[in-house]
């Protein structure tokens, strides 16, 4: 079968043919090696996850007043997320650096490294002095040290999933992608849980001085966990069989396929922007503007990410079944319904309304992750896989999801406290997301032994 590339070059694939362990369909996703992989990748990514998430959960609560007192509460605000932007903005870096070794020294030797800078980074921002203690060099260091977590996650992120991808059948490789993808909310319902019962087992003094140290500290058992799991993992064979044919990755990458990289980039605005819109952001809207306390709204993200987690799983799964395209559509179509009338719910102030929105854009932004992992491997050649994968994905988490935050609360305080601007931006984003899916092929199935 012949499908015609994106670049004008038509691409073989030959699912019936595929030999063990490269991407076809007859790979071994039931051997121990691909079971391994995928357990290796859906907890380490899920480790990772988790010191992100709290960090983007205290960005909006605590983070303002402790290292940014001496700035309006509003203006603390736009500070503080403009730190947790940074650790995005670094993700396109890590992605190129990671991505250019992965592809030239291996998936697993990359992995293991990220693994490491992100736990020391985590445990070093749970020790860091505040503002009060040793003045502007407290949120220089979180600056820092955010860049860090984020440059790490840059080259996890995507070399993790294709750890899956090159080791899964291609009729499964939907799901197995979902399995990946699963580790962002299943942290985000631990990190959660985690502030929850901190901020309910605590005062608020407490919490404030010494108790959101905790989550950040406990990598150390995570980090430690994760390294385990991952040294039991072998390289992919299809790395293995491509090594060495690709010396410059990033220099073939962008003389062959840049208008692929390019559309997988704008591919991302619309899910990348409304997660942290509808993570992030909604957080500080709840508790700063509709007076909702942090164990309540701490408790309402649990139960929309633990939901989410099953529209990622049906993401991965429909995508084997149906194609990837159709179901990165279906999940802009779920944003789109539940984006217009976000903030009217929100404003209602009832709890179970906002939970149930909340959850429903969430799902949306899930369903398409569930394929993400698989629409992007498909997309491009062995030789450069990692370091094309890494910069679309992270190039539009750069461009649509590191703003977000800091855009909607500036979006907000320049409308006098309204929303209509932050949905605007929302559909802006959606609209940008359905053409370049629209111009991108589906190759849904393709063998990755190329």
């Amino acid at each position: 079968m012949r499908v015609s590339g994106l670049d004008g070059q038509a691409e073989a694939t030959q699912p019936d043919t595929a030999p063990e362990g490269s991407g076809g369909p007859e790979g071994g996703s039931g051997t121990p090696t691909a079971r391994r992989a995928v357990v290796s990748g859906a907890l380490g990514s899920a480790l990772e996850w988790f010191d992100f998430s709290v960090y983007g959960a205290l960005s909006a609560t605590v983070f303002p007043q402790l290292f940014f007192p001496d700035l309006a509460p509003g203006t603390a605000l736009l500070a503080s997320f403009a730190t947790f932007g940074v650790g995005l903005v670094a993700r396109p870096l890590g992605g190129l650096v990671f991505g250019m070794l992965g592809d030239r020294l291996g998936r697993r030797n990359v992995l293991m490294f990220t693994l490491l800078l992100m736990g020391a980074a985590s445990v070093l921002i749970g020790l860091l002095p505040t503002y009060a203690t040793v003045g502007m060099v407290a949120p220089a260091a979180l600056v820092v040290l955010r860049f860090l977590q984020g440059f790490a996650l840059g080259g996890e992120h995507t070399g993790s999933q294709l750890m899956v991808m090159e080791h899964s059948p291609s009729r499964r490789r939907g799901v197995a992608g979902a399995l990946m993808s699963v580790g962002s909310p299943i942290s985000q319902v631990l990190a959660t849980l985690t502030l929850t019962g901190l901020a309910a087992w605590l005062t608020e003094d407490q919490f404030t001085s010494w108790g959101w140290r905790i989550p950040f500290l406990m990598s150390v058992a995570l980090i430690a966990i994760g390294y385990y799991i991952r040294h039991r993992v072998e390289e992919t064979p299809v790395f293995l069989a491509n090594e060495g044919k690709s010396e410059q990755p990033a220099r073939g990458l962008l003389k062959q396929h840049r208008k692929t990289v390019l559309l997988l980039v704008l591919a991302w605005a619309a899910p990348g922007a409304l997660y942290y819109i509808t993570v992030t952001f909604a957080i500080s809207y709840l508790t700063g503007q509709l007076g909702f306390d942090k164990s309540s709204t701490f408790g309402l993200m649990v139960v929309a990410n633990s939901i989410s987690i099953g529209a990622s799983l049906l993401g991965g799964w429909s995508s084997d079944r149906i194609g990837r395209k159709r179901v990165l559509f279906t999940g802009l179509a779920v944003l789109l319904a539940f984006l217009v009338p976000f903030f009217l719910i929100l404003d209602t102030g009832n709890w179970w309304m906002a939970a149930l929105t909340i959850t429903g854009a969430l799902c949306g932004v899930q369903f398409m992750t569930g394929c993400q992992g698989a629409f992007y491997a498909e997309a491009l050649p062995t030789p450069v896989r990692y370091t094309g994968s890494a910069l679309g994905l992270t190039g539009g988490n750069m461009l649509f999801a590191a703003p977000a935050p800091l855009l909607a609360t500036w979006l907000m305080q320049i409308s006098d406290n309204g929303t209509l601007l932050i949905t605007a931006y929302g559909l802006l984003t959606i609209l940008i997301s359905a053409v370049a899916i629209r111009l991108l092929p589906d190759r849904t199935g393709r063998r990755l032994d190329t």
